[in-house]
């Protein structure tokens, strides 16, 4: 697929999704949503990349949804705007489900699908100067990307109702407070030690890393003992991967593990 609004970079087993629009603040448009939809499910399925780090290009990481393409679509919008949320939220899906450990790093201002996208990945690390807005009532509109699902999961009801409610802006050291990124860093280190952290995830038992993110993100709706019959399944199938039996070997040899994500 030739990209027009996101880049792709894959330098195994490492791959960065880099939303691409900086002229538009990354602004979510039809395009935006295909393509990044579309670079999620090739990290999903390639075997090779062991994790994926989003990031922004240009000075905001994503500033929601762009407004004057969806002016454009204003007399048939509720049709455009599902059409594009189709793509949307199968990217969502594909960012937050993959086996392989997803990665947000965040700068400037993020808002909207921008939350989403950072929602959406496993763990976030935000630039010291970054700022965080909902947006959605702003304008008059309710949330989508899944972020009525995840910012209840990740700050609590009630932080998610203020969100949604009031626009409240939250600067990255409240970010980090309320739980909605899990690091933070100076403004021109960001990158660097987000690629840092990433190179280390993908070092990592992949396998696992993918067992332990479906029994996490699936442990709200289970029971305690439909859990713990879901942690016996998982278990058990990693006790017969070559990771594991790397593990064992290393500690008893005292030596640092090279896992292969078999």
């Amino acid at each position: 697929m030739d990209y027009k609004t996101i880049l792709l970079k894959v330098e195994y087993p490492l791959a960065e999704i880099v939303l691409n629009r900086p002229d538009a603040g990354n602004t979510l448009n039809a395009d935006l949503a295909q393509e990044l939809h579309h670079a999620a499910l090739v990290c999903e399925q390639d075997a090779e990349v062991r994790a994926v780090l989003l990031r922004g290009e240009g000075k905001n990481f994503c500033l929601g949804g762009d407004l004057n393409h969806f002016a454009e679509h204003i007399t048939n919008l509720p049709f455009h705007m599902k059409d594009l949320i189709i793509f949307l939220h199968s990217a969502i899906t594909r960012l937050a489900r993959m086996e392989k450990p997803v990665i947000a790093a965040v700068h400037g201002n993020v808002a909207g699908a921008g939350i989403s996208f950072m929602s959406a990945a496993d763990m976030a690390i935000a630039a010291q100067s970054t700022t965080f807005t909902l947006s959605y009532t702003r304008v008059g509109l309710s949330p989508d990307g899944a972020s009525t699902f995840f910012l209840p999961r990740l700050v609590g009801t009630r932080r998610a109702l203020e969100m949604a409610l009031t626009n409240r802006t939250l600067n990255a050291d409240e970010a980090l407070e309320w739980g909605l990124v899990n690091r933070l860093a100076a403004d021109d280190e960001l990158v660097e030690r987000a690629r840092k952290w990433v190179s280390e995830l993908a070092a990592g038992p992949t396998g696992a890393f993918g067992a332990a993110k479906t029994l996490l993100r699936a442990s709200l709706k289970e029971t305690l003992e439909s859990q713990m019959e879901k942690e016996a399944g998982y278990i058990a199938a990693m006790a017969g991967s070559s990771d594991f039996q790397e593990g064992v070997m290393a500690f008893l040899q005292k030596r640092p593990p090279k896992f292969t994500g078999k």
